[in-house]
């Protein structure tokens, strides 16, 4: 199950993320710091989608109260509750 999750208050806009049975299988994310988006969506591939949430949760970038990381966490809080509505 694939969700498309519009950011807030960070530099990148868009976060699409793929989820089967509680894991991780892909994140894209549409604008900000490409090389780190990467590199984090790889680090998250494979994982279980509450271990990623924890560890991204409550990150902050500079003086704002959230990151791109935690917007993923986020993300993948939402993915993880309508994976669980079709389930």
């Amino acid at each position: 199950m694939t969700i498309q999750y519009k950011t807030r208050g960070v530099c990148s806009r868009q976060m699409n993320v793929k989820l089967e049975a509680g894991v991780v299988k892909s994140v894209e994310v549409v604008g900000g710091c490409h090389g780190n988006l990467q590199g984090i969506a790889r680090l998250v591939e494979g994982m279980r989608a509450e271990e990623a949430m924890e560890k991204l949760s409550g990150i902050r970038c500079g003086n704002k109260a959230t990151s791109c990381p935690d917007q993923l966490s986020k993300a993948l809080k939402i993915a993880l509750e309508e994976e669980a509505k079709r389930a």
